[in-house]
């Protein structure tokens, strides 16, 4: 009798010496990036930049940010579905973030500070920014890699200028017997072009293959899950694909999670080079926060594929 082996998800090292923007080393892993995604949609980052000083201090700050009082949280709004704070929801009772607009900006950070502390923290400000910083680097970076994977390369900066990243903090507490459930975020994927999430030791996250298998990892300081959101899906003509994933809670200990989200501020467009005989044009020019709002309607809610309710030809 043959054994299975267990999927995993890919593992790939951004702290090679020699990763620079044309050298072998740079080609080499823009491959298993395209690969990783077309494949997986996903992919463990292993990536240093953000330093155990760091990382310390920002999982160390949340504390000082959840326990302030409901009404001050609540101030966290936005226009935007998803921007703002979540918290007390029935169907995700364990569930509870906020977000950061522009948060690798100065701008950014200090105006959620302000809004949670009117009298300033400028710790938990700086702390914030410079982390978003460091991991915005690693999104650039892979972004970089799958324009050039392509041969869209010409299209990288424009793209970069109409990008905005949004940092979400959440914490995810162990199940009480009351809830009546241990889901700390329903199966979904994001309408993000891309996203990063780093989290602290506590387990939960979970993603599910092509094949229908979920698979977890085990997290550490340096490990950082990149994942292909629906408006990478769209943008690439169906080749990459968008991962379903959960966060399932067991065990009493809370898990801290923080997610940037790269969205896109203008249209986005399939590059005229990804579309071919083998691949006709699927997709129509999309806005991709009309896509997150088409999400959270009751018809985009009920879709198996957002991008293709949404803007699919």
């Amino acid at each position: 009798m043959v054994s299975q082996t267990k999927p995993k998800i890919p593992k790939i090292d951004f702290t090679k010496e020699n990763l620079k923007h044309g050298t072998s080393t740079w080609i080499e892993t823009s491959n298993e990036v395209k690969c990783a995604l077309e494949e997986y949609g996903c992919f463990v980052a292993v990536y240093d930049r953000v330093s155990m000083e760091l990382y310390n201090e920002v999982f160390g700050s949340l504390g000082e940010l959840f326990d302030l009082p409901k009404e001050i949280k609540v101030k966290n709004t936005s226009d935007k579905p998803y921007f703002g704070y979540i918290g007390d929801e029935p169907i995700i009772p364990l569930y509870e973030g906020f977000g950061i607009d522009d948060a690798p900006t100065l701008e950014g950070a200090q105006s959620f500070t302000n809004l949670m502390w009117p009298n300033g923290n400028d710790h938990f400000c700086k702390t914030m920014h410079s982390y978003s910083v460091m991991v915005s680097e690693l999104e650039k970076m892979v972004k970089r890699m799958v324009f050039e994977s392509y041969g869209v390369e010409k299209y990288y900066d424009s793209f970069m200028e109409s990008t905005n990243y949004l940092l979400r903090i959440t914490k995810y507490r162990g199940p009480k017997t009351e809830d009546k459930t241990n889901v700390g975020a329903r199966d979904h994927t994001d309408k993000t072009f891309m996203t990063i999430l780093h989290q602290n030791q506590v387990n939960g996250l979970e993603l599910k293959t092509k094949d229908g298998h979920w698979i977890s990892f085990d997290p550490s300081p340096s490990s950082f899950v990149v994942l292909a959101g629906d408006a990478l899906l769209a943008w690439s003509n169906n080749r990459v694909h968008s991962p379903n994933h959960r966060v399932i809670m067991s065990g009493k200990e809370e898990r801290y999670s923080l997610g940037l989200f790269a969205f896109q501020k203008e249209m986005i467009h399939v590059p005229q080079e990804l579309v071919d005989d083998q691949h006709p044009l699927q997709f129509k020019p999309f806005d991709n926060y009309g896509l997150l709002g088409f999400y959270y309607t009751e018809v985009g809610s009920r879709t198996e594929c957002s991008a293709k309710a949404y803007c699919g030809v």
